[in-house]
C-alpha cells in the first residue's frame, strides 16, 4: 500500500510540474500537425459519346450492348450457333422433387 501511495504521489508531482511549465511557456505546448493532405475534388469526367440508353418506367433495365443468351434457341442451333456454356454434368443435376 505504501508503494502504491508513493507512485500516485510521484505521478501527481510530475503532472503538477508539467502544468507549471506549460503555464510559464505556452510556446512549449506540442503543436498539432495535419498528417494527410486535404482531399482534392476529383476532376469531372469527359463526356462520353456512347452513353447508356435511357431507362423507361416499369420496363426492363436497358443495357448497351444487348446481352446475348448463353444457350441459343433451337433454330439458332440448327443454323450453326454454339452454346456459350457447356451442358451441366450429370452428377450436378438434381433428381426430381417427389411430392408427398
Amino acid at each position: 500500500m505504501l508503494l502504491a501511495s508513493a507512485m500516485v504521489a510521484a505521478g501527481l508531482t510530475i503532472f503538477g510540474l508539467s502544468l507549471a511549465q506549460l503555464a510559464r511557456n505556452p510556446q512549449a505546448a506540442p503543436q498539432v500537425a495535419q498528417a494527410t493532405q486535404p482531399l482534392q475534388p476529383s476532376p469531372t469526367p469527359a463526356p462520353q459519346d456512347n452513353a447508356p440508353a435511357q431507362s423507361k418506367p416499369g420496363g426492363d433495365r436497358p443495357t448497351t450492348p444487348a446481352p446475348e443468351p448463353a444457350r441459343p434457341d433451337a433454330e439458332a442451333q440448327k443454323t450453326g450457333a454454339t452454346p456459350v456454356l457447356p451442358p451441366a454434368p450429370a452428377e450436378k443435376t438434381a433428381p426430381p422433387i417427389k411430392e408427398k
